[in-house]
């Protein structure tokens, strides 16, 4: 499989992939859930070239998952939104944090705590069940070929027992 070929894949997480799946595009969208939205912010927040940095921005915003606004017109200045596209992928970008704080973090613990503003408590986010509620855990997922996946091979234990 190709690097450029991954958007026409039966598969959700290469299609995915396709549009987030290298480290400055998950670092421009981590900047974007924080807040960030013009081009000099991004650049002086993650020290990667103008190059880069147009080129991940550009990406997300033919993927829409930006969107260009004007914030000034005399000369026109744009920044970068996210839009509901995007914003969907924040349960995404929320579980690798997770996995980094629990994986990836020194004696001192996680750099940043979240707080959910409903309850005011810190927590982390948990992938549950859309039915049940019921925490997500790998092999308690069973997987059925979807009419996209047709004619597709899966591993035959993934059929009875996900992922093991």
């Amino acid at each position: 499989m190709r690097w450029e070929q991954l958007d026409q894949q039966p598969c959700s997480l290469a299609r995915t992939l396709s549009v987030v799946g290298d480290r400055w595009t998950l670092l421009v969208l981590r900047e974007c859930f924080l807040g960030v939205r013009r081009f000099d912010e991004f650049e002086s927040r993650l020290g990667v070239t103008r190059h880069v940095l147009a080129d991940r921005l550009k990406k997300l915003v033919e993927a829409e998952v930006l969107v260009k606004q004007a914030y000034q017109q005399r000369p026109v200045r744009e920044e970068y939104r996210l839009t509901p596209k995007g914003r969907d992928l924040y349960p995404a970008v929320l579980a690798l944090v997770n996995w980094g704080d629990r994986h990836m973090s020194g004696a001192e613990g996680p750099p940043i705590r979240h707080i959910h503003k409903p309850c005011g408590q810190h927590m982390h986010g948990v992938l549950v069940c859309s039915e049940c509620a019921e925490p997500l855990q790998a092999g308690e997922v069973m997987l059925e070929e979807g009419e996209a996946f047709r004619g597709q091979l899966l591993p035959a234990h993934w059929h009875q027992q996900g992922e093991r």
